[in-house]
């Protein structure tokens, strides 16, 4: 079973998609990036913001992870939202994806991937 969390853009998570409803109904249909889970379960065991611009993700995947961990549903991989992916090809987000995902693969010893629902 994979053991997901899902981090969306603070800044546009209710204006280009309401309530994270894309990414449920892709986890459902394991569509999009979620479709390397076609032989397995998806268990969601948390969904937050990025936390923000200039660039807190790092602490906030720090927090995620302490508190998954201290409630029994540690989190294995972290999905980046499609809507962080909207967010830095069209609106000025700052994260880098390739520096992150190796800053916290490498630092929480999760996997990351850039993206969740198709659109």
């Amino acid at each position: 079973m994979a053991k997901i969390a899902i981090l969306y853009c603070k800044q546009i998570k209710d204006h280009s998609c309401i309530a994270c409803a894309k990414c449920y109904k892709g986890m459902a249909e394991k569509n999009g990036e979620f479709a390397r889970y076609k032989d397995e379960e998806i268990e969601l065991v948390a969904m937050t913001d990025c936390g923000g611009c200039p660039g807190l993700t790092v602490p906030r995947v720090k927090l995620l992870k302490e508190t998954t961990s201290n409630i029994g549903r540690p989190m294995e991989v972290v999905h980046l939202g499609t809507c962080i992916k909207a967010a830095m090809e069209t609106a000025g987000c700052p994260l880098m994806y390739e520096d992150l995902k190796i800053t916290l693969e490498k630092k929480f010893g999760v996997q990351v991937v850039l993206g969740t629902h198709s659109y």
